[in-house]
């Protein structure tokens, strides 16, 4: 069975490609242990930097809402099973915030859900033209995670954090560059390209001042910070999950009876 995530190393650059095209990259429990996993192994090649990149027409659509389904005859399952993915969702974002060199995405197409915090946890990011950002934690009834509200009003503002997250607004991949969620559009099939370019800039500067300077952003202060509000997200998320509109809200967006 192939691997949910792929990593590789070159010329001092880490990669980590996440390989569930046919669902979309959605987030299931084990393709965020293989992600997490993919990590270790990155920081213990010590790069230069690290790229984010995915398979498929899609970056991530989030938590694979199929797997939840799956687990909703039983609340207690639901709730286990819900624990488990968001919870390794958080270390991952975490994983991100405190890896030692400057984080890179290549973001080839959608995201949705909770999978914007493996974007707001990097430093650089190149978004096709085709891409498109949104929650719909408010079509489907879940508790936002992944950074929506721990993340995200710190980056655009907390008037537009909210106001995007009411409203299920659709962030094209321009919108997203002039909130300061991307900091290149490029052509459709381009965002390696345009990665490529970045890290040929990095690797003609000085590492360890590029690294000093992550550290000094993301020193231990503001990462407890951030965890603190993750596991908020994930408390409420876990209050929500279980609620008779938020069953019924699954079963609407999957068309299942």
């Amino acid at each position: 069975m192939p691997s949910l995530v792929k990593f590789s190393h070159d010329r001092n650059i880490a990669s980590i490609r996440l390989n569930r095209p046919e669902r979309h990259n959605a987030l299931t429990p084990a393709l965020l242990n293989d992600l997490r996993g993919c990590l270790e192994l990155a920081r213990g090649v010590a790069p230069d930097a690290l790229v984010l990149s995915a398979e498929g027409r899609s970056f991530s659509t989030g938590g694979d809402i199929g797997g939840f389904m799956e687990h909703a005859e039983s609340p207690d399952e639901l709730l286990a099973y819900s624990d488990r993915i968001v919870g390794a969702l958080h270390d991952v974002i975490i994983d991100l915030l405190e890896f030692p060199a400057p984080v890179l995405a290549a973001v080839n197409g959608p995201v949705t859900g909770g999978s914007l915090g493996l974007i707001l946890a990097a430093d650089l990011v190149a978004m096709s033209e085709n891409t498109f950002l949104q929650p719909y934690y408010a079509v489907v009834g879940f508790g936002p995670d992944g950074g929506w509200t721990a993340l995200l009003p710190e980056r655009i503002g907390t008037a537009k954090a909210l106001e995007i997250q009411y409203l299920n607004t659709r962030l094209t991949a321009n919108d997203a560059l002039s909130l300061g969620l991307a900091n290149a559009v490029v052509p459709e099939g381009a965002v390696e390209r345009q990665i490529d370019t970045w890290t040929a800039s990095i690797a003609g500067m000085n590492a360890n001042t590029l690294k000093a300077t992550r550290a000094n952003i993301w020193d231990k202060k503001r990462i407890a910070t951030v965890r603190e509000r993750l596991d908020q997200e994930k408390s409420r998320f876990l209050e929500r999950v279980t609620a008779p509109d938020t069953l019924e809200g699954m079963k609407r967006f999957t068309g299942r009876p």
